[in-house]
């Protein structure tokens, strides 16, 4: 089957085309930690200078991140997350036990975080309706663009 030319209008499409290239959500990662230096970050992350530098602009351009001078000579900036981009921190939360839980069988965590309780994070999501955790089976799909249905297009 080809390829529609207008495929189902979703957020998550339009989140990824912001956040979705190589080493974009690496760099929120870094700057969520504290770490929003260009140097840090081309450390932490292994990027290339030019393509990191890209992904800065880009993010600081979308309203992710903040640019924010802390050298005049050099001229240096620091980078940190808008209230746009720590609502993304719940994502990479998410995505890193996603990825501890199934790439890691050895139950080696690369990185713990501690929640002010004093325990480590075990992230869930819950519906702010009435505090239950998520689960697929308790979903249902209802598609407000108009002429999509879950299946997809709506027969003209």
């Amino acid at each position: 089957m080809a390829a529609s030319k207008d495929p189902r209008p979703c957020s998550i499409a339009d989140t990824l085309a912001l956040v979705g290239e190589k080493y974009s959500l690496l760099v929120l990662r870094e700057v969520c930690l504290g770490n929003g230096r260009f140097d840090q970050l081309v450390r932490n992350i292994g990027a290339p200078r030019d393509i990191l530098a890209t992904r800065l602009r880009r993010l600081v351009d979308a309203g992710i991140l903040t640019k924010e001078l802390y050298s005049e000579r050099p001229q240096r900036f620091e980078y940190r997350p808008t209230r746009a981009g720590l609502e993304l921190e719940p994502v990479l939360l998410t995505l890193m036990a996603w990825g501890d839980r199934h790439l890691r069988a050895d139950g080696d965590r690369p990185m713990v975080l501690e929640h002010s309780c004093g325990e480590a994070l075990a992230p869930v999501v819950t519906c702010r309706a009435c505090g239950d955790e998520v689960r697929h089976e308790d979903l249902a799909a209802r598609p407000q663009a108009p002429g999509w249905t879950v299946t997809g297009p709506a027969a003209a």
